[in-house]
């Protein structure tokens, strides 16, 4: 039978990530390839105790909820947020299924066919799914260390008039850099200049490995509503429990919620009911600390063996914080097709070209750290490295 779909599921493209997971996980391969957090370091007893005392003693975790999300939930973030010195009302935070749904909620209130959205080339491929979804045009900005560079984003802002700058400042996905304070002040005051909003997306902010090297999120340095901010429980409690947050101004935030209720009604009660008793019960600055210890651990021994490596032409840069290294490997390989060598040797990466918005350095990969102890890490990347040699000498 041929099915009517919509013109728009023409834009719908599948994850390269998901894609490989399914194949390398067929198999006896150490992966490098998902974006995991590490599962022995999940708070299982905490969460088991959370949801056990979110069924028993309120039966409001059983029933339908505010679409904005648990009142007391969204007062705990508020109260988090304010530590990082950003002041916001629990009234403008939306709580949603994982920070993938508020890019999505956005993109959904924000955007018409053909409206542009800027972003670093490369940036977050899920996020580029779904701007792609809503038939946007996403326009890369260049960037070095310290992220967008300036001059190239005033002149794409005057040149496109862009809906929306779309940024990963702390501890990207893919590239695991960390914006100057410099550039994120300098991106507030072109935003204001222009009237453009700001999507700040910090997945991974609370994983740094020397907080005196962190800078202030954009949204806390922000003091005119531009800024839109999400982040999500996924990387410091468990993603299972799918529950993510945005706050920005009060009335973007409305509209979302309106979309959200037509959407899924509200984010599981349940687990934001478990969510306010592990705050409430454990202390989960500490978890983070050692989870930033545990990671920042296998980030080294990894590092090491890059070092080792002898192969000439290897680029990377050490990660502060998060959860990848990216890799540069000499133009004329192709890391979609070294992967294939890869899986065969037993190791798996994910490639770089996916991550770009348009002309992808096929040359690039990223390798996951947190995912995997250290004895697995030192022989997936004997294997890594040595097909990196074997496929450099064959070229």
């Amino acid at each position: 039978m041929k099915y009517g779909f919509s013109d728009r599921v023409k834009y719908m493209t599948s994850s390269a990530v998901r894609d490989i997971l399914k194949v390398i996980n067929q198999g006896n391969i150490i992966s490098f390839a998902g974006g995991l957090p590490e599962e022995d370091l999940f708070p299982v007893k905490a969460v088991d105790e959370a949801f056990h005392k979110a069924i028993t003693t309120n039966k409001k975790a059983l029933q339908y909820g505010e679409t904005e999300g648990v009142s007391q939930l969204r007062e705990l973030l508020a109260d988090r947020m304010k530590q990082k010195g950003l002041h916001r009302s629990a009234d403008n935070i939306l709580i949603t299924s994982g920070s993938q749904q508020a890019i999505d909620l956005f993109s959904r209130v924000m955007f018409n066919k053909g409206d542009v959205i800027l972003t670093e080339n490369p940036t977050y491929l899920a996020a580029l799914q779904v701007f792609e979804s809503y038939e946007t045009k996403v326009v890369a900005v260049d960037a070095d260390d310290d992220g967008m560079v300036l001059a190239d984003l005033e002149e794409k802002i005057n040149q496109h008039k862009p809906k929306c700058i779309y940024v990963v400042p702390t501890y990207s996905n893919p590239t695991g850099k960390v914006w100057s304070l410099e550039r994120r002040e300098k991106l507030l005051e072109l935003a204001n200049k222009y009237h453009v909003v700001i999507f700040e997306d910090d997945p991974y902010g609370e994983l740094q490995f020397d907080e005196s090297e962190t800078p202030p999120s954009i949204a806390s340095l922000d003091e005119n509503e531009l800024v839109l901010y999400t982040s999500t429980f996924s990387k410091t409690v468990v993603p299972a429990v799918r529950i993510g947050w945005i706050v920005g101004p009060h009335q973007i935030i409305r509209i979302m919620a309106q979309a959200k209720q037509a959407t899924d009604l509200h984010t599981n009660s349940i687990g934001q009911h478990a969510l306010v008793h592990l705050l409430q019960d454990f202390d989960i600055d500490e978890h983070i600390q050692t989870i930033r210890k545990t990671y920042y651990e296998r980030m080294l021994v990894m590092k090491r063996l890059l070092e080792k490596a002898n192969f000439e032409g290897l680029e990377y840069v050490v990660p502060k914080g998060g959860m990848f290294f990216w890799v540069k490997l000499p133009e004329e390989m192709n890391t979609t097709e070294l992967l294939d060598e890869a899986v065969k040797e037993g190791v798996a990466f994910v490639p770089g070209a996916p991550f770009y918005v348009s002309d992808p350095e096929q040359n690039t990969l990223r390798l996951n750290f947190t995912n995997s102890e250290p004895a697995l890490i030192e022989e997936g990347m004997k294997r890594f490295v040595k097909v990196l040699e074997s496929t450099y000498i064959n070229k």
